[in-house]
């Protein structure tokens, strides 16, 4: 690989959550003796460490496999070409940020074990959010999605990872615009909802993001609009971008309030985050709370909301937890 077309390794990973795996900069041995694919993209940069070509799509794809492989015990992941590839380490804290949320309500405790049970919203191709889920903690998942070709990749992955049957749910969502809707049957509970939503207005957007992106990460030709990480269009922009995605999850949430009782999604732009805060407010949330992560320079964050008060949560937890916090 041309050396403009790569960078290292972090030395360090500052700002990820301490119970992080990914702390520490990547042990490109360990992680190749984990997904042996991964060696041929290995290689030394001018500072004399290892490191892999990170606009190189494959490298990433391998990358991730190794990672779930080594730290989770998650093998044999894949990812169909032209899937959006979820960098790892910000997924897991996600996943980490929403336990310490769930540990609010549990005596400080983590709830782990499969009463617990989370909502994956779109899903993808990767499925990476209920297999972290259960590896991490031993929850349970539903998980949904639009894209038919996601939905028989994810329906293996999860297949194929299950620790036992009915931990890992998939059902097909049939409508673009349900985001909450049409999704839980009457009698069913869940602990948490997540969501990674797609970020972009329209796909001149996206490709726009693509490009600056590629220009970031240094690379030769930075006209092509290939993006390491990839992303189908569903995946990457929707009418609207984020905040009309987010809203109408939010008004789609408040049907769901006694079935749920916390949603989440994350935000990734700052400047969205009023416009979120004040929505919640007029819908007479009952709790908000902004999570934010860090890994490096890069900021992200997550908005989660419940409409059930302090008692209620407590209550909550009692009655589904009971026997599962550790």
């Amino acid at each position: 690989m041309s050396s403009t077309a790569s960078r290292p390794a972090p030395s360090a990973k500052p700002g990820l959550h301490p119970r992080s795996l990914h702390r520490q900069p990547y042990d490109f041995v360990a992680l190749s003796a984990a997904h042996p694919a991964l060696a041929a993209f290995v290689h030394t940069v001018r500072s004399g460490e290892a490191s892999i070509d990170f606009a190189d799509p494959a490298a990433v794809r391998a990358l991730n496999a190794a990672l779930l492989a080594h730290h989770y015990g998650i093998r044999h992941w894949s990812l169909p070409p032209g899937y959006l590839c979820p960098p790892i380490p910000g997924r897991a804290d996600y996943l980490h940020v929403l336990a310490d949320l769930l540990a609010e309500d549990n005596a400080g405790q983590i709830p782990r074990g499969p009463a617990v049970r989370g909502l994956d919203v779109g899903t993808g191709a990767n499925a990476i959010y209920p297999l972290l889920g259960q590896a991490l903690h031993g929850w349970r998942f539903l998980a949904t999605e639009l894209d038919t070709g996601a939905i028989r990749h994810a329906r293996a992955l999860l297949t194929a990872h299950e620790h036992s049957p009915g931990a890992l749910e998939l059902r097909a969502q049939t409508h673009a615009d349900d985001v909450l809707a049409n999704t839980l049957r009457r009698d069913e509970r869940l602990d948490f909802t997540l969501c990674n939503p797609p970020f972009h207005a329209s796909a001149e957007q996206a490709a726009a993001g693509s490009l600056r992106k590629r220009r970031n990460l240094g690379l030769a030709r930075p006209d092509v609009a290939e993006l390491n990480f990839a992303g189908r269009h569903h995946e990457l922009w929707c009418e609207g971008g984020e905040r009309a995605f987010i809203a109408r999850m939010i008004a789609q949430s408040l049907p769901l309030a006694g079935h749920v009782l916390w949603f989440s999604t994350l935000v990734s732009q700052r400047d969205a985050l009023t416009g979120v805060l004040r929505n919640l407010a007029r819908h007479d949330a009952a709790a908000v709370r902004v999570l934010e992560m860090a890994q490096g320079q890069k900021r992200s964050r997550a908005v989660a909301w419940s409409f059930h008060d302090a008692a209620a949560r407590r209550a909550w937890a009692r009655q589904h937890w009971q026997g599962d916090a550790k």
